[in-house]
């Protein structure tokens, strides 16, 4: 063993580097083992054409945990959120759905479709808010872990509460979320097409589903706990890229002692005694350690650098058969200009928002069925964003950049022979809606779920690191008895989207983690010491 830290953390995405930093802060001495050549995972921020520079994978803001912003103290070293004008922008044949701009805009909007639904309206953002906030506040809470003797019933108990102290009506919607598809919950609350796709489209991102699927309602509701500004629901574009995020989440972690090693992929984890003792870089370097944090995904950690004989022979064969998988197709374009929509013609605030191309729940259904059967939708699921429109840093004048988040490719094509094949469709999708996008296409990056895989490691492509179904959340993420961030082997823990509360850019998974090392240093600091 060439050197020795208290605590070493696989990957420097950013869960990687919150828990990093809340360790260092303790007095730990931690070092993040990236094998990228850039820190922040797939929050990062790259140039892909000359002059055209964007978020590469994770491209927005809003679920980022305020608590975590402020004791790393992102906003005292300069990072700043754009608000998007409206949230979404929604065309359709004959017209479009603007979402977003204000409450009272938003219901009247609705009411140009349907009455009732402008009615519901409120009533609708009531019930989503109300379970919202049980599941913010439990994001940075552990879970209780099945078999914690009293520590975890008193965490059962906790976190229960809350959730008993509901009214009635709300624990009715917060069983809808959880077991329902996403169109019988949207079903019961909206009688338009163009509304329920609106919302409907957050129940099929990172999920290779359809929207009948049962509990994809839950993924819907996952997508609006956030904020952006201290204001809930929001979402916006981090000025500079989500690379702004990570770069100024390292310079807190470099401050607070953490040592970063880029371009240091690790091989295996190095087990004694049923104890962690280090890991081996794929270089053969062997550092040691007493404590692993892995900010890489279940299926990653436990299928290639944990050996088989290590773990417990019914916990390796549940991770044989872990969900990942999510079916995202991932796209970054350099263009001549911004896109012309037919039903919208012209430049606006539109063009600062989430664009959907997605009209219905059957357009979405027909997606997931297409690929199922084809390895890909004929008409795939397309979300857009501009953030060049906001944030003039990342082209040239007169040029921008959209991000192109695509849903519902099969993660196991070979995607190698079909990649682009399928970027090719996609373009071809948004041109339908917007004639002049093709031949504004300057430069294409393409990241299918088998790039996503091995630029990343997210598993097929899995954005979220795991499905996020009712047998992989809270208690039960990634599996049932390991919820807690503790990984089968004593000094092994999980800080990434693998665990609770799951994906996206939360920063929850990895100040959990960290705060759960901490109390079983001290535990083991009473005990020993």
């Amino acid at each position: 063993m060439t050197s020795r830290y208290d605590a070493l953390i696989i990957g420097g995405g950013h869960n990687g580097l919150v828990c990093a930093f809340y360790l260092a802060r303790a007095g730990l001495k931690v070092r993040v083992l990236e094998r990228r050549h850039i820190v922040g995972g797939a929050a990062v921020t790259e140039e892909f054409h000359p002059g055209f520079r964007n978020s590469t994978a994770s491209y927005t803001v809003s679920l980022l945990r305020p608590k975590v912003i402020a004791d790393m103290k992102l906003h005292a070293r300069g990072w700043r959120v754009v608000e998007r004008q409206i949230s979404n922008f929604l065309p359709h044949d004959g017209g479009y759905l603007k979402l977003g701009g204000g409450f009272e805009r938003t219901r009247a909007e609705f009411a140009r479709f349907s009455a009732k639904d402008a009615e519901a309206f409120p009533r609708y953002e009531e019930a989503l808010e109300r379970v919202a906030e049980v599941l913010s506040d439990m994001a940075l809470k552990t879970p209780p872990n099945a078999g914690g003797g009293i520590r975890a019933l008193l965490a059962a108990a906790a976190q229960g509460r809350k959730l008993a102290g509901m009214s009635l009506e709300a624990q009715r919607d917060t069983m809808d979320l959880f077991v329902k598809s996403a169109r019988d919950f949207l079903d019961s609350w909206f009688e338009n097409d163009y509304i329920k796709a609106a919302f409907g489209f957050d129940a099929v991102v990172g999920n290779y589903a359809s929207p009948d699927t049962p509990g994809s309602a839950y993924v819907l509701l996952h997508h609006v706990f956030g904020e952006v500004n201290g204001k809930k629901g929001a979402w916006g574009h981090s000025v500079g890229g989500m690379g702004a995020i990570t770069r100024l989440m390292a310079e807190a972690c470099a401050e607070a002692g953490v040592e970063i090693s880029l371009e240091a992929p690790v091989a295996k984890l190095l087990v004694d005694g049923g104890k962690v003792a280090g890991v081996r870089l794929e270089s053969g370097e062997e550092i040691a350690a007493g404590v692993v944090a892995a900010n890489v995904g279940p299926a990653l950690l436990y299928r290639q650098l944990v050996d088989r004989a290590d773990m417990p022979a019914d916990f390796a064969r549940r991770m044989d058969h872990y969900k990942a998988g999510s079916g995202t197709f991932r796209m970054n374009v350099a263009l001549s200009e911004l896109p012309d929509f037919t039903v919208l013609p012209g430049t606006g605030e539109h063009h600062t928002a989430g664009i959907m191309i997605c009209p219905t729940l059957d357009y979405m259904d027909r997606a997931y069925t297409s690929a199922k059967a084809n390895g890909m939708s004929d008409e795939p699921i397309v979300e857009m964003t501009i953030p060049s429109t906001v944030d003039d840093s990342l082209a040239p004048p007169g040029c921008h950049v959209a991000a192109l988040f695509c849903q519902q490719f099969a993660p196991g094509l070979d995607w190698d022979a079909r990649r682009e094949e399928a970027a090719d469709r996609i373009i071809d999708t948004v041109t339908a809606h917007a004639p002049n996008f093709k031949a504004s296409v300057i430069a294409r990056q393409i990241h299918s779920p088998l790039d996503l895989e091995r630029k990343f490691g997210l598993i097929g492509g899995d954005i979220m690191h795991g499905h996020m179904s009712l047998d992989q959340l809270w208690a039960a993420r990634p599996v049932l008895g390991h919820g807690d961030y503790r990984g089968p082997i004593r000094g092994l823990y999980m800080c990434g989207a693998g665990t609770h509360p799951g994906g996206g850019v939360t920063g929850a998974p990895g100040h959990n983690a960290a705060h759960e090392i901490l109390r079983d240093r001290s535990l083991l600091g009473r005990l020993f010491g």
